[in-house]
């Protein structure tokens, strides 16, 4: 069947070869094929007969009509320059030996600048897109040579401008931050400034959104992006356009990635939030300010983003991180109200439950007497369910079992249940504190 096959392709090869022979190839059209009525049938039967061998993958065949054709015609037709890439790449493939591959990849990458030089100005794959593709073989193919790869993305970024495909741009950087952890060839400097070279590029096209995600990721991971060198970076573009709200936020959201805490951080998140307020720049300030032990300004800030935010799902984070900034900075009441509005938006979170929990606990011990001991009833019972609804994982678990151990043994025991006319299982209602007015059951410390 095979022969047959091949017996088959031998003799439509037959009859087009002779049909093309009949020709007549001295009009205008077919000069780029040769200078002689013989020159253009050869060449044009070259071209046809390295199409054949590229679709019988006879490789070895098909670079020899390859080669006669980047000889003799080489501005005949692009489709010598793209099956000559493919010739390449299979005969890269099938090397047998490293000294051979990389003959074949000299050769590939000479068919891109070939290509390049006789058909860069075509309208829709020219230069642009020629330097794109080499890149990216480039990257591929000779993935140790890290100056050649950057290089070669170099050239397709500024051939490509605006228009440069944004996964190129990604790769390119993706490398560029490789680079700079593993060898001593990128500066930070380089680093930095190419990251302002490059970031217009993505945000230029909003439909780029999930490509900048992955640049801005690349960076911040390089560890290029210190606090130390993007306050050096920020603060010479904010000199130049101290009022421009795309630079603050850039800023401040490369600076919040670093988890930068100086005053300069501050201050232009401060000056951000002031044009553009929002709830997830306010908890960035917010938790920077708590961990600077600022409680107040921390609290300021989550308030003013929960007085403008709509979506209930933010709210409720919102309430949850006043509640807990209130925990810290021990303003109880505050802190529980907070925490029942967040329970209210979201009854499924277990954190408000943990924070109420820990104010009923508090208050308990500011009660004192057995109406103190009493509230730790709410306060047990509103930590269980903080258990039950926490993740195994949350960083709360583990502080929340501890409270319930502890609060179970700040239970009154039967004695002191008995002189306050009560049994276990009646019901009581707590007369103090943040868990005022709230109703339970009684139960004695074993």
């Amino acid at each position: 069947m095979k022969t047959i096959k091949f017996l088959l392709v031998a003799a439509s090869a037959f009859v087009a070869t002779s049909a093309i022979a009949q020709q007549d190839f001295s009009a205008p059209q077919y000069a780029k094929w040769g200078e002689t009525n013989e020159e253009r049938l050869q060449n044009i039967q070259n071209s046809n007969f390295l199409k054949e061998s590229c679709e019988n993958r006879d490789y070895q065949a098909a670079s020899h009509y390859l080669k006669e054709l980047l000889d003799h015609c080489p501005k005949a037709s692009v489709s010598i320059y793209q099956r000559g890439a493919t010739v390449y790449k299979n005969k890269i493939n099938r090397a047998k030996s490293v000294a051979e591959k990389n003959v074949y990849v000299d050769s590939l990458l000479l068919i891109y600048d070939l290509r390049n030089q006789y058909f860069g100005n075509s309208r829709k794959q020219g230069t642009a897109y020629i330097l794109d593709r080499k890149a990216r073989e480039y990257l591929t193919y000779r993935p140790d040579d890290r100056a050649g790869i950057r290089k070669a993305f170099r050239e397709a970024i500024e051939a490509g401008g605006q228009n440069t495909d944004p996964e190129t741009i990604v790769a390119y950087f993706s490398n560029l931050c490789e680079d700079y952890k593993n060898t001593d060839e990128v500066m930070p400097e380089e680093l930095i400034a190419e990251y302002d070279r490059l970031t217009p590029y993505l945000e230029a096209n909003p439909a780029n959104s999930e490509y900048k995600s992955q640049f801005d990721a690349a960076f911040g991971l390089s560890g290029a992006a210190s606090c130390e060198n993007l306050e050096a970076l920020f603060t010479k573009k904010l000199a130049a356009a101290p009022d421009d709200v795309d630079v603050l936020s850039q800023a401040v959201a490369l600076m919040s990635r670093a988890k930068c805490d100086g005053d300069f951080y501050f201050n232009i998140a401060e000056k951000y939030y002031a044009v553009k307020p929002s709830s997830e720049t306010a908890m960035f300030l917010a938790q920077g300010f708590q961990n600077k032990g600022d409680y107040e300004k921390a609290t300021t800030y989550l308030k003013e983003a929960l007085a403008v935010e709509k979506d209930d799902a933010e709210r409720q984070q919102l309430y949850v991180r006043i509640a807990l900034v209130g925990l810290v900075a021990n303003n109880i009441p505050e802190a529980a109200e907070a925490a029942r509005n967040a329970r209210d938006l979201n009854p499924e979170d277990g954190v408000p439950y943990f924070v109420l929990a820990q104010c009923y606990g508090v208050s308990a011990g500011h009660c004192g007497g057995f109406s103190g001991q009493a509230t730790f009833w709410v306060a047990y019972d509103t930590m269980a369910k903080a258990v039950e609804l926490l993740p195994e994982d949350s960083e709360y678990m583990t502080a929340a079992k501890a409270s319930l151990n502890a609060y179970y043994n700040r239970f009154p025991n039967s004695e002191e249940c008995f002189f306050n006319e009560l049994k276990d299982g009646a019901h009581y209602t707590v007369n103090c504190g943040t868990a005022r007015g709230i109703s339970t059951v009684v139960r004695s410390r074993k």
